[in-house]
């Protein structure tokens, strides 16, 4: 398979995954960034086709770890990381199962930022409806 075959595979399989689980994300980013930097939102979908759809994880098991980095990872990471509680949902991820793994976060990124992106992830369950009182 030629390097540019491979690429356009990339990018379908990508803005599959992106609009199943992330709709209208690409548009969004090409709004805010493509002014400033031309393809970024494509290259965001292209890699996204590249490493969450590369099969061994299901996709559900690949979110929980991205909620695990950017979890570890800190604060700054929020945005995202509410991206991804709510793609995780839609994978079928419970509340319980998010919560566990950004509990389990606190061991590798401390207590605040356990809470962080646990308080994070509520905002998230609220907007779904779903809080957790």
């Amino acid at each position: 398979m030629t390097a540019d075959l491979q690429q356009s595979d990339a990018y379908a399989r990508g803005k599959a995954y992106t609009e199943a689980t992330n709709p209208g994300m690409e548009t969004a980013l090409r709004a805010r960034y493509d002014a400033l930097l031309p393809g970024l939102a494509r290259d965001l979908v292209e890699l996204n086709g590249r490493t969450y759809t590369r099969g061994v994880l299901d996709d559900k098991t690949r979110e929980l770890a991205t909620i695990s980095a950017l979890t570890a990872l800190g604060a700054q990471t929020r945005p995202q990381l509410k991206i991804h509680v709510a793609a995780c949902r839609k994978l079928g991820a419970s509340r319980e199962e998010i919560a566990e793994v950004i509990y389990q976060m606190a061991l590798y990124g401390g207590m605040p930022a356990m809470f962080n992106a646990l308080n994070a992830a509520i905002e998230v369950f609220d907007a779904e409806g779903e809080g957790v009182a």
